[in-house]
């Protein structure tokens, strides 16, 4: 998988400038996230078990909130 992103430094910008704008770009695409999950081998029932827990999670603060 190959992901390419992109800042180009503008006429008279700070290279910290530039810098910053990238970190916001990564985040904002999710590819740090994903760098970081993808650092260690997760087995599929591992996998399985971390999506089940965060669809519960989301479905008891979907239920909390619809009883308001």
């Amino acid at each position: 998988m190959v992901m390419s992103v992109e800042v180009k430094l503008r006429k008279g910008e700070a290279m910290e400038k530039a810098l910053r704008r990238l970190k916001k770009k990564l985040d904002r695409e999710g590819i740090i996230r994903d760098v970081r999950q993808k650092r260690y081998y997760e087995k599929p029932c591992e996998i399985k078990r971390r999506k089940n827990k965060v669809a519960a999670f989301n479905n008891m603060l979907r239920q909390r909130y619809e009883n308001r």
